[in-house]
């Protein structure tokens, strides 16, 4: 039987990863550098496969998928085109990227916390994409 932890774990994850693929959607067409635009678009896919896995674990628990919040996708939406329209290049863009990675990766814990008693096939899942966040954080630093 699956548990209730496990389900709103998996859902947490995948609205993050949703989240994720949003972003880096919207950042990516302002980018100018090759390496950077590689570097994110890499990740995007990463985030891309990581929530079909998502979906997959989802059905097979017989829940659906969740959406990000619009609140969550009007409030990035604004802060990229805000600070894209002051200073438009692509350390800006690796800026907007990387709180956007620390705001993934302290929400995926607290998730992680508070539905402790989830599986640990949705634990790992989690805790994958928490790595796919950290190392997209690591690897901006030198476009900052």
């Amino acid at each position: 039987m699956i548990n209730n932890d496990t389900i709103q774990l998996l859902k947490e994850c995948d609205s993050g990863s949703k989240m994720a693929v949003s972003s880096l959607d919207e950042i990516l067409g302002e980018v100018r550098d090759s390496g950077l635009k590689q570097l994110l678009s890499e990740s995007r896919e990463h985030h891309k496969a990581l929530g079909d896995e998502l979906h997959s674990m989802l059905l097979q628990c017989g829940s659906e998928e969740k959406e990000p919040s619009a609140i969550a996708k009007g409030m990035s939406w604004m802060k990229t085109n805000m600070k894209m329209g002051m200073e438009h290049n692509d350390a800006t863009a690796a800026d907007i990227i990387t709180d956007g990675c620390n705001m993934g990766v302290k929400t995926l814990h607290k998730f992680l916390n508070q539905y402790d008693a989830a599986a640990e096939s949705s634990r790992d899942i989690c805790k994958r994409l928490i790595s796919i966040e950290d190392t997209l954080c690591r690897e901006l630093r030198s476009y900052l």
